[in-house]
């Protein structure tokens, strides 16, 4: 439960800074947008700093009204709800580097079936925790607090998985058998580099994720005997400061180049810019656009020199 004296400064300063990071997403997706630069992810993430600003605003009114139910309720929702958004980005980006190793892997019908059901999962889990948060705040049943308590668990033991899903992406994209020699290259930077940032980033998701696994599976405690993991430094340090990292490391890590893949993608099955050969296309004309495309985007990221000399 929040405090004016400790709670609200702390908070405040979170809350600065969620509002620096969505800035941030937010110039860098128009900037992306008017040269033509699809990335809906600077945009997402700009969704999900906004809504942390709001997670921080009703954290500070929930410390002026310490026994209001109704701002308690949203207080927590809120805090639960959003940090769902990184964890899709990551195993999103995850999928794109297994598609561009292993492009008839990656491409297949049956894995691109599984991603969606993982993502109709992810939706369906927001919904049950939602529900059950919202009902434990207005029964006294004890059956029916078990019952949420048990969904919240289980949305506990789902999402740790669906976080450390990218290091077995990741771990089957470099070390599986190549059915092809051909690996479809996007964005700019070595597939290893990408593959570093996206592992740190996984990381990190995991130990947030890890944390309310654990904490959740803990049996309750007395309000005047509380364990180190319900203090507010436990909080703050694996919930908001390590989701500040995560978004400076998108931000920062520019993956708004890295993992950009070019429009059309998912029509094409492909990565590539043309058709490839087995489509109509050739080995000579696919080679040729692909080295365009990766001129581009190292003129894009170090400028116009005879400009700058300008």
């Amino acid at each position: 439960m929040p405090s004016l004296n400790v709670d609200v400064p702390i908070t405040s300063v979170f809350m600065v800074l969620y509002l620096g990071f969505a800035a941030a997403n937010m110039v860098i997706f128009q900037k992306n947008r008017k040269r033509n630069h699809k990335f809906l992810f600077s945009a997402i993430l700009f969704g999900f700093s906004m809504a942390r600003v709001l997670t921080c605003i009703m954290r500070i009114v929930w410390a002026t009204k310490q026994r209001d139910v109704k701002i308690a309720m949203t207080a927590q929702i809120f805090n639960s709800a959003g940090v769902l958004i990184v964890y899709l980005v990551n195993l999103i980006f995850a999928q794109r580097v297994l598609r561009a190793m292993h492009p008839k892997l990656g491409w297949s019908a049956a894995l691109s079936h599984a991603f969606h059901v993982c993502y109709g999962l992810l939706f369906l889990t927001l919904v049950m925790v939602i529900s059950a948060s919202v009902l434990m705040f207005y029964t006294l049943n004890p059956n029916t607090i078990q019952a949420c308590v048990d969904c919240q668990r289980a949305a506990t033991i789902f999402l740790f998985l669906l976080t450390t899903a990218p290091f077995l992406i990741l771990a089957a994209s470099f070390l599986l058998p190549r059915s092809t020699s051909r690996e479809e290259m996007f964005g700019v930077g070595t597939m290893k580099g990408k593959a570093v940032l996206l592992a740190v980033q996984a990381g990190l998701a995991t130990i947030l994720s890890g944390t309310r696994l654990g904490t959740t599976w803990q049996a309750p405690r007395p309000i005047n005997n509380p364990a180190w993991w319900q203090s507010r430094a436990t909080f703050y340090c694996f919930g908001f400061m390590l989701e500040i990292i995560i978004l400076a490391i998108f931000v920062f890590g520019r993956v708004d180049k890295r993992f950009h893949v070019p429009n059309g993608s998912a029509k094409r099955r492909s990565y590539m810019m043309e058709p490839l050969p087995e489509q109509g296309g050739s080995i000579g004309s696919e080679n040729t656009k692909r080295k365009s495309y990766m001129m581009e985007n190292l003129s894009e990221k170090n400028g116009n020199i005879g400009s700058e000399s300008a």
